[in-house]
C-alpha cells in the first residue's frame, strides 16, 4: 500500500506539472494557415469599437492600391535572384538605387527567378497605399519563382528612404534584398547629394556594398547631403569629421532650423534613416563615418576617434506645428516590450513579449480613419528594439517622461532602449492593416510584433498556405 501510495503521488504531481505545461503548449501552437488580423485580441485604446480588421464588409486590403492608371513617371524591373549565397537584385546588392521627385508616379515590376521562399517588397517608410506595402500573408501574396508583382504608388513625400523584401524578411534583408529609394524636391539644389547606405555582410560592415573606405567626389565649397540608411539590425553611429554638420532630415522628414554639430555622433536606429549636411571646408578635405575604419572619405582625410558625445534628438533644432493636437487623442494605447519564459508555436524558451503576452496573444491596435493615436511604448526586455510602424509617421512626444523641446521628432523606426519609454502620437490617416514591429528582424520573427489595424478594413490573405507567406 505505501509504495501504491508514493506511485499514485508521483502521478498526481507529474499530472500537476505537465497538465498546465500541455495546456500553454497547445496555446502556443500557430496554425498552418491563418488570418493575422484575427489573431490576438483587439485593444482600442478606450476608443469606438465598431467594426473590427477581420469583420465582413468595408474595405478590402486587395483594393487599397496605388493609381491603376497612367504612364509611371519612374518605372524600374528589379530581378531577383539566390546566387552564391547571397540574393541579389539586377545582379547586386545593394539592389538599384531608385530616385524620384516628389509627385511622381513610381512603378516597379518585381521578378522572382529563382528564390525558393518568395519575396516581396516593403517600401520602408514610404506612407503608401496598403496594398503596395508589400508584407506577405498581410497585403499580398509572396512572389514565387518565375512570378512577378507590380508595385504603383505616388510619392507624396520628399526624402531618404530604403525598400527590401517583408517575406522570410530576417534571412532575406540580411542576404541582400534591399536598395536605397530617395524622393527629391522637385527644386533641385546644387551640391553633392549622397546615399549612406550601411549593410553588414558576413561580419564586413559595407557602406553601399563597399568595405572600408570609399571615396566622396566633393571639392571646397560644395553643401554635401550624406543620406544614411541603417539596413542592419542594431543601432550605428555616423557623424561628420573636418566640418560641422546638420541633421537635416529624419527618417524622410525635415528637422526645424537644425544647428552645427561638433564632435558628437548622430544614432541611426536599424531601419533608420539620417540626413547629415555639411559645407565642405577650404581644405577639401572631410570624412562622413558610419564606425570605425568604415567611412566615405574626400581629400585624403585621416579617421580621428569617435566623438564623446551623442545628438540628442528630443532637443535638437526648434519646434513647429505638429498640424494636429496630441491631447485631443482619441485612442491611447500601451506597447509594453518585455521578455518571459514559454512557448512560442511550441517552442519553449525565452520569448520578446508584448504587454505581458507571447505571440500569437498579441494586441491588435484597433483605430478608425481620422483617429488622434496616442501610445506609449516601454521596454524592460533587457535589450534595444528598433521599433517600426508601417505606413504612417509618428511624432516623439516624450522619453522617460521628458518633453520633447526641439524640432518635432517625427519618425518610423524608433530605438526604445531597455528602461526607456516613449510617448508617441500620430493620425490614422492611412486605411489598412499596418505592422507594428521591431526592425531587429530576427526580434520580429521570434515575436515581437503587432499590428496597428483600421476597424473596417480586412485582408483575403493569408499568413502559411500553399502559398508559403511568412513576413517576418
Amino acid at each position: 500500500m505505501r509504495k501504491s501510495f508514493k506511485i499514485a503521488i508521483a502521478a498526481g504531481a507529474t499530472v500537476a506539472i505537465l497538465g498546465p505545461l500541455g495546456y500553454f503548449w497547445q496555446q502556443s501552437l500557430v496554425p498552418s494557415t491563418y488570418d493575422m488580423a484575427s489573431m490576438g485580441y483587439p485593444d482600442y485604446g478606450g476608443g469606438q469599437q465598431a467594426g473590427h480588421a477581420h469583420a465582413t464588409g468595408g474595405l478590402d486590403v486587395a483594393a487599397l492600391k496605388g493609381p491603376s492608371t497612367g504612364d509611371p513617371d519612374v518605372a524600374v524591373t528589379l530581378t531577383a535572384r539566390a546566387e552564391k549565397g547571397k540574393y541579389t537584385l539586377n545582379g547586386a546588392t545593394p539592389g538599384p538605387e531608385i530616385r524620384a521627385v516628389k509627385g511622381q508616379l513610381v512603378q516597379v515590376t518585381l521578378v522572382n527567378d529563382n528564390i525558393q521562399d518568395g519575396i516581396t517588397l516593403h517600401w520602408h517608410g514610404v506612407d503608401v497605399p496598403n496594398a503596395e506595402d508589400g508584407v506577405a500573408g498581410v497585403t499580398q501574396d509572396a512572389v514565387r519563382p518565375g512570378q512577378s508583382y507590380v508595385y504603383r504608388f505616388v510619392v507624396q513625400d520628399a526624402g531618404t528612404y530604403w525598400y527590401h523584401s517583408h517575406q522570410v524578411s530576417h534571412e532575406q534583408v540580411r542576404l541582400g534584398l534591399f536598395g536605397a529609394l530617395v524622393v527629391a524636391e522637385p527644386v533641385f539644389s546644387e551640391g553633392i547629394d549622397q546615399v549612406v547606405q550601411v549593410h553588414t555582410y558576413d561580419g564586413r560592415r559595407t557602406i553601399n556594398g563597399a568595405v572600408g573606405e570609399s571615396a566622396l567626389a566633393a571639392h571646397a565649397g560644395q553643401v554635401v547631403r550624406a543620406r544614411v540608411i541603417n539596413t542592419d539590425a542594431g543601432p550605428l553611429r555616423a557623424w561628420v569629421s573636418g566640418a560641422p554638420y546638420r541633421v537635416s532630415a529624419i527618417d524622410g522628414r525635415p528637422v526645424s532650423s537644425p544647428t552645427d554639430i561638433s564632435d558628437k555622433y548622430v544614432t541611426v536606429t536599424a531601419g533608420g534613416r539620417v540626413d547629415l549636411t555639411f559645407t565642405m571646408p577650404a581644405s577639401g578635405a572631410a570624412r562622413v563615418d558610419v564606425g570605425t575604419g568604415v567611412a566615405l572619405v574626400a581629400g585624403g582625410l585621416a579617421a580621428g576617434p569617435e566623438p564623446p558625445g551623442v545628438v540628442d534628438l528630443l532637443s535638437y533644432g526648434t519646434p513647429a506645428p505638429l498640424g494636429f493636437d496630441p491631447a485631443k487623442a482619441t485612442r491611447n494605447f500601451d506597447y509594453r516590450i518585455g521578455r518571459r519564459a514559454g512557448f512560442l508555436d511550441g517552442k519553449p524558451g525565452l520569448w520578446w513579449s508584448i504587454n505581458g503576452h507571447l505571440f500569437p496573444d498579441v494586441p491588435m491596435f484597433m483605430v478608425s480613419t481620422g483617429d488622434i493615436v496616442r501610445m506609449t511604448i516601454a521596454n524592460s526586455s533587457g535589450e534595444v528594439h528598433p521599433m517600426h510602424l508601417h505606413g504612417h509617421h509618428a511624432v516623439v512626444l516624450s522619453r522617460n517622461g521628458v518633453a520633447a523641446t526641439g524640432s518635432p521628432w517625427w519618425f518610423d523606426s524608433l530605438d526604445v532602449g531597455d528602461g526607456e519609454t516613449y510617448e508617441i502620437a500620430f493620425v490614422a490617416d492611412n486605411p489598412g492593416i499596418w505592422v507594428d514591429h521591431c526592425h531587429n528582424l530576427k526580434h520580429a520573427a521570434d515575436g515581437l510584433l503587432a499590428h496597428v489595424a483600421y476597424t473596417n478594413v480586412s485582408t483575403p490573405f493569408r499568413i502559411g498556405g500553399s502559398v508559403g507567406n511568412q513576413p517576418e
